[in-house]
C-alpha cells in the first residue's frame, strides 16, 4: 500500500481525495485502491484561509494523522500531494518534496504561468522527482470517449464554470477555475497551441487557440448562467457535443494517481502542462488587451 501524504487545507479536493483513498465518507462505488493517505498538514493559505479549519476537521473526522509543518511528512509517506488553492506558492511547497526525491502530484493549478511551471518542472528533473498534475476534467469518461471514438480530432470547444479568485496576484483569471475547461480542450486536441486571442465580459471569457497543424479549440469560462462542464468535438469519423458529468472525476483521476505513485511516471507529458499554463497566461494577457493576439510560451 503506497503511503500518500497531503498538503494544505484549503480547499475541498483535501477531503475528495482522502474520502475516495481510505474507503472512508462516500459510497463504495467511489473507492480506489492502493494508496492510502496516512498523514496530512493543514499548511497555510493566502488565499482562502478561512477554509482551513473546516477542511482540518473534515480530515481529523477521516482519522488522518496531522502534522505541524510541511517537513514532518518526510520519512512517513512514499509520496505527496500538494493541494494547495493557490497555484503562485506550487513551487515552494513542492519544493522540499522533490528536493527529496518524491513522487508528487500538484493539485490544479499546477503554476499561475509558464515561467513558474518550467521552475517546478526543472526543480523535479535535478532531484529526478517524480511530477504529476492534471484536472480531474482529463479524466471524464465522456472526454475519453470522445477521444477513443472520434477518430483524430479537427477541432474542439469546452466550458465550464469559471469563477474568479478575487485576487489578482493569486490564480489571476483563468488560473482559479477556466483550468479545468482548459484541461478538458488539451486532453482532447493535445498540446500544440501557437497562439491565442480571448475576449473577457463579467458574464464570461471565450478563448480561441490557434494549433501549429491548423486546428482551432475554444474555452468558455462561464461566470453567469448555467454553468456546468461540456465540450463539442468534431473528429475525422463524427462529431460530438454534450454535456461532461462530475460524478466519477475525482475517482478516475485518484485512478491514474496512484498509478503515478506506483511506476514514478506522470500520464500527462510535462511539456503538455507547462504549454496549457501558457495558453491560460496567454489568454488572460489577451483578455486584458482587448483581445489582442498572444503567443503561448510554451516549452
Amino acid at each position: 500500500m503506497i503511503r500518500l501524504g497531503i498538503l494544505d487545507f484549503d480547499t475541498s479536493h483535501v477531503v475528495a481525495f482522502a474520502s475516495r483513498l481510505n474507503h472512508a465518507g462516500v459510497a463504495e462505488n467511489q473507492w480506489v485502491d492502493g494508496a492510502m493517505v496516512v498523514a496530512g498538514c493543514p499548511g497555510e493559505s493566502a488565499l482562502a484561509p478561512d477554509r482551513l479549519a473546516g477542511y482540518t476537521a473534515e480530515a481529523k473526522k477521516l482519522g488522518i494523522p496531522l502534522v505541524d509543518k510541511p517537513a514532518d511528512l518526510l520519512g512517513k509517506v512514499d509520496g505527496v500531494i500538494v493541494a494547495s488553492l493557490d497555484g503562485t506558492v506550487h513551487l515552494e511547497r513542492a519544493k522540499p518534496f522533490l528536493e527529496a526525491g518524491l513522487p508528487v502530484f500538484i493539485d490544479k493549478p499546477f503554476a499561475c504561468s509558464a515561467a513558474q511551471a518550467r521552475a517546478i518542472v526543472a526543480l523535479a528533473a535535478r532531484h529526478k522527482a517524480p511530477l504529476f498534475s492534471s484536472s480531474s476534467l482529463r479524466y471524464a469518461p465522456e472526454v475519453l470517449a470522445a477521444r477513443a471514438e472520434l477518430g483524430p480530432l479537427e477541432g474542439a470547444a469546452a466550458w465550464g464554470p469559471g469563477s474568479l479568485s478575487g485576487d489578482n496576484k493569486r490564480n489571476p483569471g483563468l488560473f482559479h477555475y477556466g483550468i479545468h475547461a482548459a484541461e478538458m480542450l488539451y486532453a482532447l486536441l493535445g498540446p500544440g497551441c501557437k497562439r491565442v486571442t480571448a475576449v473577457s465580459q463579467p458574464g464570461a471569457t471565450a478563448v480561441t487557440g490557434e494549433w501549429a497543424d491548423g486546428r482551432i479549440g475554444t474555452v468558455r469560462a462561464i461566470r453567469k448562467g448555467a454553468s456546468g462542464f461540456g465540450f463539442s468535438a468534431w473528429g475525422v469519423k463524427a462529431a460530438r457535443s454534450g454535456a461532461v458529468s462530475t460524478d466519477v472525476i475525482y475517482r478516475e483521476l485518484l485512478k491514474r494517481m496512484v498509478v503515478f505513485f506506483r511506476e514514478r511516471k506522470p500520464p500527462v507529458d510535462l511539456a503538455e502542462t507547462v504549454e496549457l499554463m501558457g495558453f491560460l497566461e496567454a489568454a488572460n494577457t489577451s483578455a486584458a488587451n482587448h483581445g489582442s493576439v498572444v503567443m503561448v510560451d510554451a516549452p
